[in-house]
């Protein structure tokens, strides 16, 4: 059990570092999302699953979710067609 906790946190400091040194938005939700998840897994092997639910739930769910809409709002994510009709031009 504690070498699966210890693989678990060598996962959550790469995933820190992914995210702080990710050049792409949409890369650095990602990194942070999957961070999100593997904190709920070890609040759960910590035996504290009302922070686990509420790590993914708010961690990985809602916050992707409003990370992922502002992205959309700021057009940060292009769509192929709009690049494809810059590159036209």
């Amino acid at each position: 059990m504690t070498i699966f906790t210890c693989i678990l946190l060598v996962f959550l400091v790469v995933c820190a570092i992914a995210a702080s040194l990710s050049k792409k938005l949409l890369n650095t939700i990602l990194i942070f999302m999957s961070y999100s998840l593997i904190m709920s897994i070890i609040w759960v092997l910590l035996e504290s699953p009302d922070l686990a639910i509420t790590e993914a739930a708010v961690g990985a769910g809602v916050t992707t979710v409003l990370f992922l809409v502002t992205l959309k709002k700021i057009n940060a994510i292009i769509k192929k067609e709009d690049s494809r009709e810059e590159t036209d031009e």
